[in-house]
């Protein structure tokens, strides 16, 4: 790993510690999801290992340090997978193809990312002995005005961000 990228997980993880406690104090955290933007943002830069890697332990650091996602129902844990495999995606498909423009990539990999939580969430209401359908389908439909949120503001941030290496 690039020193590059280790300041750039650095920087990036420590605002995904630090925005949702600020919207949360407006009440606006769960639908704005601002953990995701900068996370997700993240990995237009570095290695989708490292990416990855970031993704997966922001939310559950997140959890243990400010109780905020919770572990119980498990958000923290759903959100560090849909994190994850989100930033793996992104950040694979980037450096595959470096000329693909980040707003079709970003629209498709979140809607990818709300189905895929969607369905961690129903599994998680069986193992929890929820109300399935119902966890699932608030799942899909909560943070959209994030998802909008990520799409205006995350090709800027790519786009004004020199080229590196």
């Amino acid at each position: 790993m690039k020193p590059r990228h280790l300041a750039l997980c650095g920087v990036f993880g420590a605002a995904a510690l630090i925005l949702p406690v600020f919207f949360h104090m407006l009440r606006l955290g769960s639908t704005f999801m601002p953990m995701y933007l900068p996370l997700v943002a993240l990995a237009f830069f570095v290695p989708s290992g490292v990416a990855a890697l970031t993704a997966l332990i922001v939310p559950p650091l997140s959890g243990a340090v400010t109780g905020m996602p919770p572990f119980y129902p498990p958000i923290a844990i759903v959100m560090a997978i849909e994190l994850s495999l989100m930033t793996f995606l992104i950040s694979t498909i980037r450096h595959k193809w470096p000329r693909l423009k980040p707003l079709p990539l970003l629209f498709a990999v979140l809607l990818f990312g709300r189905i895929f939580s969607a369905c961690l969430y129903y599994l998680a209401a069986l193992i929890y002995n929820l109300p399935p359908k119902f966890i699932a389908g608030i799942s899909l439909l909560s943070g959209w005005p994030g998802i909008v949120m990520m799409l205006i503001v995350v090709p800027q941030i790519v786009r004004f961000t020199p080229p590196h290496e």
